[in-house]
């Protein structure tokens, strides 16, 4: 008869025939059950199971269990599973525990520190959209009786707006009134009070846990591009193409409904580098740059230092494209798609 290993959550099992010939029982304790929980999830064995395959000896066992296939059992689907005789299963309160002890283990594995500075640039964004639609209004209700403030100066209108008296005969005659504006006009300023309070949080944040993009693109851009991806872990898996459209899903999705071309940036753009080139030469920059990006997430999330060759390799990159342009006046004879060697030189 064949003997096969059966593998549970409490011990490993030798049988044969339905009868348990060998037994190895895991102890009953939450944390070497959540340790041997982690164990199997990797793929790895337990000690349970490196016991029982130990006495192996080159005899021919089975097994249903794919993970213990790969340690010279054979693997066949038909083996039995679990079977009722194995023995008494422990009480599964100790495994509800294990459960959640290697849950929390889990959750402490996958959090990601940059979360706080991704919720800190949304916030940012947000209170852009606040005080503009606070500034917007305050502009116009000011211009109503100081016809000589510009209606688009907010900050002008938040100080008229302060004054404890009215600067117009035509102002709100209703204290009351007048009290409500100066209150909008306080408003304006908390909100820039707490974006700039936001801003210097995250400059001062961005280059501590992603040093090398910092040092690549700039604390804000950094953090931006971050808050983006949806995390540095998902930026750190992201490919060079996606990085460098990274930020114009709305144009790359018009794209393929056929309704314009293919955008050569997103974020990127913002870079100094993309800002200041010829319209020509910002989608190879941008491409060489999302290459580089996508080096400096990975090393950023396995907690490397800085490389300052990242952004030297991206200066001679930038610089050799640049020599690479046709000199005025000259006819460039057009390709309807670029070489391969040439597309992966701009990477």
């Amino acid at each position: 008869m064949v003997r096969s290993v059966i593998a549970t959550w409490y011990g490993a099992f030798l049988v044969e025939d339905s009868s348990v010939l060998r037994r190895v029982l895991a102890p009953n304790e939450p944390a070497a059950l959540a340790e041997r929980i982690r164990l199997r999830r990797e793929g790895r064995l337990t000690p349970e199971e490196e016991t029982l395959l130990a006495e192996q000896a080159g005899a021919l066992w089975s097994t249903r269990d794919r993970r213990l296939a790969d340690h010279g059992l054979t693997w066949n689907p038909e083996v039995p599973g679990p079977l009722t005789d194995l023995g008494s299963e422990p009480d599964r309160a100790g495994l509800r525990a294990a459960l959640l002890l290697d849950a929390d283990r889990a959750l402490a594995a996958a959090w990601d520190p940059s979360v706080h500075v991704q919720e800190a640039v949304r916030a940012t964004a947000d209170l852009d959209r606040v005080r503009n639609l606070v500034g917007e209004r305050l502009g116009s209700w000011v211009a109503r009786d100081v016809p000589e403030v510009d209606p688009g100066d907010h900050h002008r209108a938040v100080e008229v707006a302060l004054r404890s008296e009215t600067a117009s005969p035509f102002g709100p005659s209703d204290p009351a009134l007048r009290d409500a504006r100066r209150r909008l006009a306080e408003l304006y300023r908390s909100v820039e009070a707490a974006r700039a309070a936001l801003e210097t949080a995250v400059l001062a944040a961005s280059p501590e846990r992603t040093p090398n993009l910092a040092s690549l693109l700039g604390p804000e851009l950094a953090a931006r591009l971050v808050a983006q991806a949806g995390g540095l872990d998902r930026l750190a898996r992201l490919p060079a193409s996606t990085i460098q459209v990274l930020g114009a899903e709305k144009a790359f999705f018009e794209h393929l409904r056929g309704r314009a071309p293919p955008p050569r940036h997103g974020l990127l753009f913002l870079h100094p580098a993309i800002q200041t080139a010829s319209r020509s030469d910002r989608g190879r920059l941008a491409r060489a740059l999302a290459g580089k990006v996508a080096i400096a997430a990975r090393l950023d999330r396995a907690g490397a230092g800085i490389r300052p060759d990242l952004e030297r390799s991206f200066a001679a990159r930038r610089e050799a494209i640049r020599a690479r342009r046709a000199p005025r006046g000259a006819t460039r004879r057009r390709r309807s798609r670029p070489p391969l060697h040439r597309a992966a030189d701009d990477r």
